[in-house]
């Protein structure tokens, strides 16, 4: 039989609750029912901070882990909740007060030019032993 390698589980406790108790069952995080991209930042209001203790447990972590701006994709990875869970809990959150969301220019996150500059910056980062990857 084989032993379990001791140390806690890389992969973390599965959540106790299922995403769509955390959601009251909604699957869209507004009324429009339009979703927040991956790559929406969200950051803390001051009045967020202040109710942090009146906060639901999910609300409260995504409200703590907004100090500095995140992603969603970010907190979803972060706090291990599923990336809708978190789209409607920082809809809620926004239209409450307690986060600001600034979502980004759709035009822009669609252009070609904008990855070809990403892969060409990443490509001039030399590896550990200071090569520089070959282009293509």
């Amino acid at each position: 039989m084989a032993e379990t390698p001791p140390g806690p589980d890389p992969a973390g406790p599965v959540p106790a609750v299922r995403p769509f108790l955390v959601t009251a069952g909604r699957v869209a995080p507004s009324a429009n029912g339009r979703t927040m991209p991956v790559e929406t930042q969200v950051v803390a209001t001051a009045e967020g901070l202040d109710v942090l203790d009146r906060l639901s447990f999910e609300q409260h972590d995504i409200v703590a882990a907004c100090r500095q701006p995140q992603s969603i994709a970010e907190i979803a990875a972060r706090l291990r909740l599923h990336l809708n869970v978190v789209r409607v809990l920082a809809e809620d959150l926004r239209a409450a007060g307690q986060l600001t969301v600034h979502v980004p220019d759709t035009g822009a996150t669609h252009d070609a030019s904008v990855l070809r500059r990403v892969i060409d910056g990443l490509r001039a980062i030399p590896d550990s032993r200071g090569v520089l990857r070959d282009s293509d």
